[in-house]
């Protein structure tokens, strides 16, 4: 039986270290040439990097952190990403892939979908669904541990995710395949309106953001999802079965939140003292509503931008 040390004595000594080592991760089904899960980085990634999204910090860590402590799993770990343009949708998959595997986010175990790359055809749903089907299952026999994410999940034409019901639901094999270890991430605007919505009237009753709990928007995100014709889940089966382990809010972004965005962004070039540049950018962003102007328009989106040009 093949060990980590046996792999890598061979690997050390062997010029065809390569093929030997992808041939112990597909027998092994654990992938473990390539998945080293840091929990307790990602909790930091997180809680450092990731501003104003208090509910995306607590789900995804401990839904995470949750689900690998099964070595086996029921079921894999559907999180579903909701919120406005720019809240850090994207930066918190990107986190997500990057502290689960040794070479992040460019991990061959690591699979991205852009419904206008991969699915721009609404006429060829059917296409699309057996391509899909043929992907997942692939992928899965080849790494149990494969991490799936679907961006822009609001031009994904309706029907095609469907075909994915049978790899999330409570079974132990599908087509033969093990695929309890995998982790999904969907990424959507859809619902922005009631996110927008709820964290608008907390703010006007004069609660503190981090009083919104997860309650007051799962299941009006859910029912959004499921009932717009802007969204890859409309009239999704994946909805009905409830196969989705958690919808994860992104709260629109005030102007304290952007101009961290700046501060970050422009440490990273060198410029940490540049206050100026901040209360600039964070002055410059368009806010609504209108009377008030609480959240910007754009989030952190177009925060690079503005800092080349006030820099």
């Amino acid at each position: 039986m093949w060990t980590t040390l046996s792999v890598f004595i061979l690997c050390f000594f062997s010029p065809v270290c390569c093929v030997f080592q992808k041939l112990y991760c597909t027998l092994s089904d654990s992938c473990d040439c390539d998945f080293k899960p840091n929990i307790r980085d990602l909790e930091w990634d997180l809680y450092k990097n990731v501003y104003g999204q208090h509910l995306a910090q607590e789900i995804v860590s401990e839904e995470v952190a949750r689900f690998l402590q099964e070595k086996n799993p029921e079921r894999p770990l559907v999180l579903s990403f909701h919120g406005s343009s720019g809240t850090g949708k994207t930066l918190v998959s990107s986190m997500l892939g990057g502290h689960l595997y040794g070479s992040a986010m460019s991990s061959p175990y690591v699979h991205q979908f852009i419904p206008t790359l991969h699915f721009p055809l609404a006429n060829r749903v059917d296409e699309y669904r057996t391509e899909l089907k043929t992907w997942v299952q692939g992928n899965l026999t080849e790494c149990a541990r494969s991490v799936f994410i679907f961006d822009e999940m609001e031009l994904m034409p309706p029907g095609v995710v469907d075909v994915l019901e049978p790899f999330l639901g409570p079974f132990h094999v599908v087509f033969s395949t093990n695929y309890r270890k995998a982790i999904y991430v969907f990424i959507s605007t859809t619902g922005e309106e009631v996110i927008n919505r709820v964290t608008l009237e907390n703010r006007q009753a004069g609660r503190d953001r981090e009083e919104i709990r997860l309650s007051e928007l799962q299941d009006a995100i859910a029912q959004t999802v499921y009932n717009s014709s802007h969204s890859g889940f409309f009239q999704s089966s994946i909805i009905q079965q409830k196969l989705i382990t958690a919808f994860v809010p992104f709260l629109p972004l005030t102007r304290l939140h952007v101009e961290r965005c700046a501060r970050s962004q422009l440490c990273q070039q060198g410029h940490c003292q540049r206050a100026d540049v901040v209360e600039a950018v964070g002055g410059d962003m368009s806010y609504s509503p209108t009377q008030g102007r609480f959240f910007s328009t754009t989030g952190c989106k177009a925060v690079p931008a503005k800092i080349n040009l006030f820099l």
